[in-house]
């Protein structure tokens, strides 16, 4: 496995960032538990393979609680969204946040495994709150590209 570097997000960084996560995710903007983010302010790091960007991540802390807000690799299957998970638990536990959690979509089902398999729990099935996340975010489809209706919100956890 080649090894993965992360550092975080600097400000000359957000000249493409910005534009990456806006057609990642639609727009820039995220919701998440009723609560609308701009990606492109929050803070993250880039993960790094042989001096290649392989993926970013960001995140909110919020008293003792850290949440990761979005999560992409450019690279599949060599650990950078690994690599970055780690970086955000390790600011979030030098920050004293006990808890590390995000959100997914019902019709993820790649998040929904792969958070599962490195230790991530499910908290909480929030039923149909993607109903009102399309009040804050109308590009929100209503079906999936894998042909599942977007309805409910899954919050995974993982303690610190």
């Amino acid at each position: 496995m080649k090894e993965i570097v992360t550092r975080p997000i600097k400000d000359e960084d957000r000249e493409w960032i910005g534009p990456f996560l806006a057609e990642a995710w639609g727009t820039e903007e995220i919701v998440s538990r009723g609560k609308l983010y701009n990606t492109h302010e929050l803070p993250g790091f880039i993960a790094f393979s042989d001096g290649q960007i392989a993926g970013v991540v960001t995140y909110n802390i919020t008293g003792d609680q850290c949440e990761i807000v979005t999560l992409n690799s450019f690279m599949e299957n060599i650990g950078a969204g690994w690599a970055n998970i780690n970086a955000v638990k390790e600011e979030a536990a030098s920050r004293g946040c006990g808890r590390l959690w995000l959100i997914t979509s019902n019709d993820n089902i790649h998040a929904l495994r792969y958070y599962q398999k490195r230790g991530f729990t499910i908290a909480a099935i929030h039923c149909n709150a993607i109903e009102k996340s399309r009040e804050l975010k109308p590009q929100i489809p209503m079906i999936s590209d894998n042909g599942i209706p977007i309805r409910d919100e899954i919050e995974f956890e993982m303690k610190i």
